[in-house]
């Protein structure tokens, strides 16, 4: 069902890696996605991939007052050093616009230069936006990734590349909108977004974004039955787990309001 758009997005959809350097000299690494959206260079992901950028910039400071004496206690989790890797090594992001009640971020590689054959997204119209619709999600879940930390920078193995991409498909089951600006606008899918697939998009078979994974919500099917384990009953609660994607009117609008270039699909493809 979306073997042809699966190898259409795969070409505008990247690894994020996030990487940390601790105080106690430990390094971690997990990944997410982006989207590359247009030939000037912008990508959109979810926020929260980034959100550790800013405690970053508060640990070194709170580090920094730790080391002159201002009253600080080590702590050994400070993240001393931090990378965010954009699908190849000489791209930099200087600068994020976001909008935390969305989890939405966009920036802009510096000196961008398109691959041969780069395509970008087309996103689709707010007003075909109905229950029902069979949609697909990419990112790079169940892969591990380990940095080390030499000659202060992070360095991968080369055998971790190229990252495999994971897509799942779900339905579209409904739009959630909150009474206030904090609640933020949301496409929900019968299926979950995995670790790795957030900032990643979600497409249908024409290849067109419907959105930006953002979280999973787990919701209580009201029923809990009981199970014997070792001797004892005991209640297991049921959850269903389901997407929540950034919507496209969110995304257009950002985009719309820092005159970031991007492509939308035909209202009648």
């Amino acid at each position: 069902m979306f073997v042809n758009a699966i190898n259409q997005v795969a070409k505008f959809t990247f690894p994020l890696i996030i990487s940390n350097h601790y105080q106690d000299g430990s390094t971690s690494s997990h990944l997410g996605s982006f989207v590359l959206l247009n030939e000037e260079g912008w990508i959109i992901t979810a926020a929260h991939i980034i959100a550790e950028t800013k405690r970053h910039h508060e640990h070194v400071q709170e580090y920094h007052n730790y080391i002159h004496g201002n009253g600080m206690v080590l702590n050994p989790k400070w993240i001393l050093n931090h990378s965010l890797w954009f699908g190849a090594d000489h791209h930099r992001i200087q600068t994020f616009h976001l909008l935390p009640e969305n989890d939405l971020a966009i920036g802009k590689i510096e000196d961008y230069q398109a691959a041969p054959g780069q395509i970008y997204p087309k996103i689709i119209s707010p007003s075909r936006i109905a229950a029902g619709r069979s949609l697909c999600k990419l990112g790079y879940p169940f892969y591990d990734i380990h940095a080390t930390f030499t000659g202060n920078t992070f360095q991968y193995d080369a055998s971790l590349f190229p990252i495999p991409h994971f897509p799942l498909d779900g339905m579209l089951t409904r739009i959630i909108e909150g009474d206030s600006n904090e609640w933020g606008k949301w496409i929900e899918t019968s299926t979950p977004g995995l670790r790795g697939q957030s900032g990643g998009p979600l497409f249908d078979r024409e290849a067109n974004l419907w959105g930006i994974q953002s979280m999973t919500r787990h919701l209580p099917l009201g029923f809990s039955p009981s199970i014997n384990k070792g001797g004892v009953h005991v209640e297991e609660n049921q959850f269903i787990n389901l997407g929540w994607c950034i919507h496209p009117q969110v995304i257009i609008d950002f985009l719309e309001k820092f005159e970031v270039k991007y492509y939308r699909a035909d209202d009648n493809s």
